[in-house]
C-alpha cells in the first residue's frame, strides 16, 4: 500500500536494488556485480533473471549495468576519455547477437539506429537530442559509397534519430520508430535519455545501460508506451544519465542527514518508504510533483552529451586508439 502510494522514483537498477536491500526483500532471482576501476570509476551490474524478480524489482528481467564516475560532469578531457572507453567496452559487449558482434570486428556494415528520447527545448531532457546531433552519422555516405569511403574496415553503418515528445508530435515515439524500423531495416536500435534518480549524488554522475528497452517518462510518473524488441521488432539498448530528482527525495535525504546529525531515535525508526511518504506529506500540493535538476544542468548535458556519442562512436564506428 505504502509503495503504491508514494513510489520512489528512479531509472536505475541499482538504486531499485539498493532499496531492496535496505527493506530485507527477498533478493532471490537477482544478482550483483561491482568493479571499481583505478581511476574512481565504479561498474555495477545488475542482473535480473526471474519473473518474481522483475516484479520485486519493477522492471523487465535483463542485465542493467551502471557506471558511477564522481568527476563525470566536470570538463577534464583525459577522465571524459577514460568514461567514453569503458562506455564504448560495455556497449560492445551488449550488442545483440554473437553475429553482430562479429560483423563489428570484421568491419562489415552492421545498421544500427541512435534514437535520442526527450526533449531539446527543455535543457534536462535534450540529453537525447545532443547525443545525436554529436555522433558521426555514416548510413547516407556507406549506402552511396560503401566502406571503403573512409578507408577503413571497421566502420558500422549508423543512423540516427530525434523524434521529439507527444507534445509536439501527437505520436508516441514508438509509434514513429515502426516506421523508420521498417524502411531503413536497423540491427538494433540504441536509445539515450534522461532518467530520474532517487540520490541526488548520482545526478549527472551516473550511466546506466540496459539490454531490456525503455518506457520513456517512468522514472517521473508519466509512462509511455514502452520501446523494446517485442514493440519494434529489433534488439534494444537503452542508455541513460539521471538528470533530475523528486523533491521528495530531498527533503528526504535532507531528514536522514538531521538525523544523524541529532540522533532523534523515533525519526530513526522510520524506514526509507516511510521518510519519503513523510516528506511528501510535509511538502505542500503545489511542491509534491515538483523534480529538481542542478543549477549548472547546461554545461552538465553539454558534457554529457559530447562524452555519451564519443562513447557511441567508438563502439560504433571502431577507433584506433582503444
Amino acid at each position: 500500500m505504502l509503495e503504491n502510494s508514494y513510489p520512489i522514483r528512479t531509472d536505475l537498477a541499482l538504486e531499485s536494488q539498493e532499496r531492496l536491500q535496505e527493506d530485507q526483500a527477498d533478493m532471490r532471482g537477482i544478482r550483483v556485480l561491482e568493479e571499481r576501476r583505478e581511476n574512481g570509476v565504479i561498474v555495477s551490474t545488475v542482473m535480473i533473471e526471474t519473473e518474481n524478480a522483475s516484479v520485486a524489482m519493477g522492471r523487465p528481467k535483463g542485465t542493467y549495468i551502471t557506471i558511477e564516475a564522481p568527476e563525470m560532469i566536470e570538463e577534464d578531457a583525459g577522465y571524459h576519455r577514460d568514461i567514453s572507453l569503458e562506455l564504448a567496452k560495455i556497449m560492445r559487449n551488449l550488442l545483440p547477437g554473437k553475429e553482430i558482434e562479429k560483423n563489428l570486428k570484421k568491419g562489415l556494415e552492421v545498421a544500427a539506429l541512435v534514437v535520442g528520447l526527450g526533449n531539446r527545448e527543455v535543457t534536462p531532457d535534450a540529453l537525447g537530442p545532443r547525443v545525436v546531433d554529436n555522433l558521426f552519422i555514416t548510413r547516407h555516405i556507406l549506402n552511396e559509397f560503401g566502406k571503403y569511403a573512409f578507408q577503413r574496415e571497421d566502420v558500422g553503418k549508423v543512423s540516427g534519430i530525434v523524434p521529439g515528445v507527444m507534445a509536439q508530435t501527437g505520436m508516441e515515439c514508438v509509434e514513429i520508430l515502426k516506421g523508420v524500423v521498417k524502411e531503413t531495416k536497423p540491427d538494433f536500435l540504441i536509445t539515450v535519455d534522461a532518467l530520474a534518480a532517487r540520490s541526488i549524488r548520482r545526478l549527472g554522475r551516473t550511466i546506466q545501460l540496459t539490454d531490456t528497452g525503455i518506457t520513456p517518462g517512468s522514472g517521473i510518473g508519466n509512462h509511455r508506451n514502452a520501446i523494446n524488441r517485442k514493440s519494434v521488432g529489433v534488439p534494444v539498448i537503452s542508455l541513460g544519465v539521471p538528470t533530475v530528482v523528486d523533491a521528495a527525495t530531498i527533503v528526504s535525504d535532507a531528514m536522514t542527514e538531521f538525523i544523524s546529525a541529532l540522533s532523534l531515535s523515533d525519526l530513526q525508526k522510520l524506514d526509507e518508504r516511510e521518510r519519503q511518504e513523510l516528506a511528501r506529506e510535509l511538502l505542500s500540493p503545489q511542491l509534491n510533483g515538483l523534480f529538481v535538476t542542478p543549477k549548472n544542468i547546461d554545461d552538465s548535458i553539454k558534457n554529457l552529451s559530447f562524452l555519451i556519442s564519443e562513447g557511441l562512436n567508438i563502439a560504433l564506428l571502431g577507433d584506433k586508439e582503444e
